[in-house]
């Protein structure tokens, strides 16, 4: 009988790698398929035992929130949660179990594919942020606010400062990348590294993943908006994110100053609160639900996603896309390529704030025609940015059958 064994860092929301776990979970409970969920965590989850699915807690808490001294050394290699799994492999595994591995960088740990190594074959690790590849997780230089694309453990990124808080902080990542390395090892017969967009694949064959065993798996995505949003009559430029830095905040509200356009800024963040007081400009709407990101959407010419880091994927993009709203989005973002080629939006460097406010002003002074067969291609769905659920859980079953099935005609 077909069981999926879901191990993540945590089984209650705070992010989106765990989001994408717990829908997971969910729409195979549904489809009356046996799923557990294995997390580093301690917390229960009434709605996961409502839907019948098993739940195995380690009894760990997040490395932020551990004292430093324990972060240091568990968030290397947190040996509880090799126990942990080792019992659910003790008492769950079957030749038609397949293991699915979501975010592990947070408390999980490379512990987790120590004993995810004897099922090999039927583990599939998702690569939701560059953590298996990188020691940053991003492919980014914090300290220059540049992307890197320097070799993972090379010389000239050991050398490197590249962490957000300090050298020794980026030599703990590396420790714990060359943990990772011997936990994980790259040519072991794993049954896939997924990536949620194809171009993650450069990255991931550099740092010594076999190219046969990255498959690409693009995320779920639901419009904002049933109906299609009239951004041709609309004339505000729209964020909506975190509040932070890397987000590229900063550049942004530059670039509408400069370009004389009207700006909305959804979300929280730390820089939220000092940009609100020095910009009163600008509107900051403070976080918001999916309704009111709606509302705000429907008085919008454009979405910007504007972050300084390579972006994997992101979501809110291609929500947007598929409400109508033209997106516009940094050139190092790894849907760029194909906003511009669908014509469903512009991609530009944000980083530089004359090209940045240039397009701005382009998107202000964009013909309403234009701006509406941009919104309704957009509206359509055809650039495929994006899988819907069920298609996404279709395209892992398949994979899944695949590796039970490669295992059986071993055996035989």
């Amino acid at each position: 009988m077909r069981k999926v064994i879901i191990v993540n860092d945590a089984s209650v929301a705070r992010g989106g790698a765990t989001g994408l776990s717990l829908l997971q979970a969910r729409e195979l409970a549904r489809r009356g398929i046996q799923t557990v969920f294995a997390a580093a965590d301690r917390e229960p989850n009434a709605e996961l035992a409502e839907l019948g699915v098993t739940l195995y807690n380690a009894g760990s808490d997040p490395l932020m929130k551990a004292p430093p001294h324990v972060a240091a050394t568990r968030g290397l290699y947190n040996s509880d949660v090799r126990a942990m799994l080792e019992r659910v492999i003790a008492a769950e595994d079957g030749p038609d179990t397949v293991y699915h591995v979501h975010s592990w960088s947070k408390t999980l740990t490379p512990a987790a594919f120590s004993a995810l190594q004897r099922v090999a074959p039927r583990t599939f690790i998702h690569a939701h942020d560059f953590f298996l590849a990188c020691p940053n997780g991003g492919f980014m230089d914090y300290q220059a606010m540049q992307p890197c694309t320097r070799t993972p453990l090379s010389t000239s990124c050991l050398a490197t400062n590249c962490d957000k808080r300090s050298y020794a902080q980026k030599m703990w990542r590396v420790s714990r990348q060359l943990v990772l390395r011997k936990s994980l090892p790259r040519h072991a017969p794993w049954g896939g590294i997924l990536m949620i967009h194809p171009d993650m694949a450069p990255s991931l064959e550099n740092a010594g993943y076999p190219a046969e065993r990255l498959v690409p798996l693009r995320n779920p995505a639901t419009s904002l908006s049933e109906t299609r949003i009239a951004a041709e009559a609309n004339d505000r430029i729209l964020f909506i994110g975190r509040v932070e830095a890397e987000k590229g905040v900063e550049e942004l509200i530059a670039a509408a100053e400069r370009a004389g356009v009207a700006l909305t800024i959804a979300g929280e963040g730390p820089l939220r609160e000092p940009l609100a007081a020095k910009h009163p400009q600008v509107r900051f709407t403070g976080w918001l639900d999916r309704a009111g990101m709606l509302a705000e959407a429907q008085g919008a010419r454009a979405l910007v996603m504007p972050s300084r880091y390579p972006e994997p994927f992101g979501l809110v993009a291609a929500e947007a896309s598929l409400a109508g709203l033209p997106v516009i989005v940094s050139n190092s973002a790894l849907l760029g390529a194909e906003i511009a080629r669908h014509r469903i939006g512009w991609t530009c460097d944000t980083r530089d704030p004359e090209a940045f406010a240039t397009l701005l002003r382009k998107v202000a002074d964009t013909p309403d025609d234009t701006i509406r067969a941009m919104s309704e291609k957009g509206f359509s769905g055809e650039a495929n940015l994006c899988l819907t659920t069920d298609a996404w859980i279709d395209a892992q079953l398949e994979l899944y059958d695949r590796a039970t099935a490669i295992r059986s005609e071993s055996a035989a």
